[in-house]
């Protein structure tokens, strides 16, 4: 049973390298490698090579490490359930991670509590149209004149976590990095219609643990922000404090008020943009240059914008006072 209001904390592992790999700031590494530790199997969402999101099941580190970072896409289940059931009537231990309407859809299909299930969801902006994101590869893959070697939908290394842009590599040995589809991420138009009604946008939520970006930590504590990625956890229930407690070796870690962590998410579904229908018009009978130039952030205006943040980022780095950076300034 799910609490009614959950324990907040902010997260990161103490490991640099892990949370350098992590999207925010490595939960789901510390999670993970307590269930595998034990000899149990772990079940995320990976990128394909042919860049089309799945779940899997590994019992081992690589393949789990391939479920860190953001997929901005619905990843397809398979017989995911139908797997785990099986590891859970084998009495495994078993770490389920998706988004919230994926593990209420895991629980529905098993029918039953099992003691040795462990559900992490994932708080969601919302689910894009798969559509949009063949149509936004192959029109990057002709502007490049090569096909995508590899993708990272939010390119942490080098714009940092408060930052969202794209990166592509490409086979030819060129890279670029846009901004585009988080635009029409963002822009909510390519989002499914489900996603406009989602029950699961509140504090409450399926998971024992849910967890997210800390979008807000420089107000609930701010001496944890360092552009480097912090984890917002949810603990929902007795069962995830309980693994909460045997992974807190392994981070840093502090609790916060519920109240200082309220991204949009956790309040209410994003409403229907009243320009949908025209997008999808735009989408069906237009180029998808067309589309990213209307709806993706593309122009002059976009890149005096990209031309600031550059700037910004620059003179952060260079202005330092006693060691550290100077708040004060940009």
């Amino acid at each position: 049973m799910n609490w009614e209001r959950p324990k907040v904390y902010a997260v990161k592992h103490k490991d640099e390298t892990t949370r350098a790999a992590s999207r925010s700031g490595g939960i789901f590494t510390a999670l993970s490698d307590q269930i595998l530790s034990n000899g149990g199997v772990v079940y995320g969402c990976v990128l394909t090579d042919e860049f089309d999101a799945v779940h899997i099941r590994t019992d081992n580190e690589e393949d789990r490490n391939r479920m860190r970072g953001s997929k901005y896409i619905q990843s397809k289940l398979g017989d995911t359930f139908k797997s785990v059931k099986t590891d859970l009537d084998a009495k495994k231990s078993v770490l389920f991670s998706g988004t919230s309407c994926q593990v209420a859809g895991l629980k529905k299909y098993i029918g039953k509590e099992y003691d040795n299930l462990f559900c992490v969801d994932i708080v969601c902006h919302g689910v894009p149209s798969k559509k949009i994101w063949e149509a936004y590869l192959r029109w990057q893959e002709q502007k490049m004149h090569s096909k995508v070697a590899s993708v990272d939908f939010r390119n942490k290394k080098d714009f940092g976590w408060h930052d969202h842009v794209e990166t592509l590599c490409f086979e030819n040995g060129k890279s670029t990095s846009s901004r585009v589809f988080k635009e029409l991420f963002y822009g909510h138009t390519v989002l499914r219609p489900s996603c406009y009604e989602c029950p699961y946008k509140s504090v409450i939520h399926p998971g024992d643990i849910t967890i997210a970006d800390y979008w807000g930590i420089e107000k609930a504590a701010p001496e944890f922000d360092d552009n480097k990625g912090v984890s917002l956890v949810l603990v929902n229930n007795e069962a995830g404090e309980k693994i909460f407690e045997k992974v807190k070796k392994r981070l840093i870690w502090k609790q916060t008020k519920l109240e200082d962590s309220m991204q949009p998410p956790l309040k209410a579904p994003f409403p229907k943009p009243d320009n949908r229908e025209q997008f999808w018009s735009d989408f069906e009978n237009k180029s998808f240059e067309y589309v990213a130039k209307k709806y993706g952030g593309i122009g002059l205006k976009n890149d005096a914008k990209l031309l600031l943040r550059k700037i910004k980022r620059i003179i952060k780095k260079l202005v330092v006072k006693g060691g550290k950076r100077d708040s004060r300034t940009i």
